[in-house]
């Protein structure tokens, strides 16, 4: 009799596998009543890196743009106050910012100018093995290194490169060295000069403007147009009417990229260019060569002000849906 009862006693696995379920129905139970525990414990990680890894060194900046550095000792000065500031908004420096704008503007005109017609192309006609080559045109550069693509370009834009040779086998020297001499465009070569700078800004930029214009053409409704068509809209005024104002969300989001990449970018104009500075050289020569972050931190602040106005405007025009 002790011996059966011995045996109908659970053993210590069994209790174990019990002990599990029970604390799993729990657990399962209080989670169902509890459905905000659930949403916060599932974001905490996330939110904690972005607070810790993103928002933490962006507010530090934020912070230490108003510090100074002591004119004497050259020591940074960790009092709060608007000095920083005063020195940012020189006219030298108003027309760094004034030069890197008004770059990342006319950048992305360019970029949509030309990636609208490939976009429109590839939406709306390309089929099979073309569209397939031609996605894979736009995506190839984006799978090689940047630096290398930079470099490439200094390579082909320098005096012995491919496009002078182009300029001499064509006879368009005299082209090439009237552009080279106007005053705003020109240089001493196409590798160091603003024009060059534009056309690799332009070439590095490009397939983020060309993937946001396409999608929002994929999604643009072939019958519309037959419509438009039917009812006798000639093809300007259906495009003017129907497809751009479809289209403009994505024409809006590809520019958040151009723009924001160029507004921000270094190595460019550190690489192609001439001695003119644009906020990102800056930026890095302050924190780099002269020590003085502060002022770094402020010219820093400019862009993300910068690009928080657009974004804002950028939103009102539904251009975050086409993304």
């Amino acid at each position: 009799m002790a011996t059966a009862t011995k045996a109908e006693q659970p053993s210590l696995f069994q209790r174990l596998s019990r002990l599990i379920d029970s604390v799993s129905k729990g657990l399962s139970r209080f989670f169902f009543t509890h459905p905000r525990t659930v949403l916060v414990m599932l974001l905490a990680p996330p939110l904690l890196w972005l607070l810790i890894l993103y928002i933490g060194p962006l507010l530090t900046m934020a912070l230490q743009s108003f510090f100074y550095i002591d004119d004497y000792s050259g020591v940074v000065v960790k009092q709060l106050s608007l000095q920083t500031y005063a020195d940012l908004f020189t006219q030298s420096n108003m027309e760094i910012v004034g030069r890197t704008v008004l770059m990342s503007s006319t950048v992305t005109l360019a970029a949509v100018i030309i990636a609208f017609p490939l976009a429109y192309y590839m939406s709306r006609y390309a089929r099979g093995r073309i569209k397939s080559l031609l996605y894979l045109a736009v995506l190839l550069p984006l799978w090689s290194s940047y630096l290398v693509r930079v470099y490439s370009w200094k390579l082909i834009l320098a005096n012995e490169g491919v496009a002078n040779w182009f300029f001499e086998v064509l006879h368009l020297t005299g082209v090439r060295d009237w552009i080279l001499s106007q005053p705003v465009i020109g240089g001493s070569s196409l590798g160091f000069s603003y024009l060059g700078m534009f056309i690799v800004f332009v070439y590095i930029w490009l397939p983020y403007m060309i993937l946001p214009i396409n999608a929002a053409l994929e999604r643009v409704p072939s019958s519309l147009l037959d419509a438009s068509s039917d009812l006798g809209a000639k093809p300007l005024y259906t495009f003017r009417r129907i497809i751009l104002p479809l289209v403009f969300p994505g024409i809006v989001a590809g520019s958040i990229f151009t723009f924001s990449l160029t507004l921000g970018d270094y190595i460019i104009p550190t690489v192609i260019g001439n001695s003119s500075y644009f906020i990102g050289p800056v930026v890095n020569s302050l924190q780099g060569t002269s020590g003085n972050i502060p002022l770094a931190a402020a010219f820093t602040i400019v862009p993300m002000v910068i690009m928080g106005v657009y974004l804002l405007l950028a939103r009102r025009t539904g251009a975050f849906d086409a993304l």
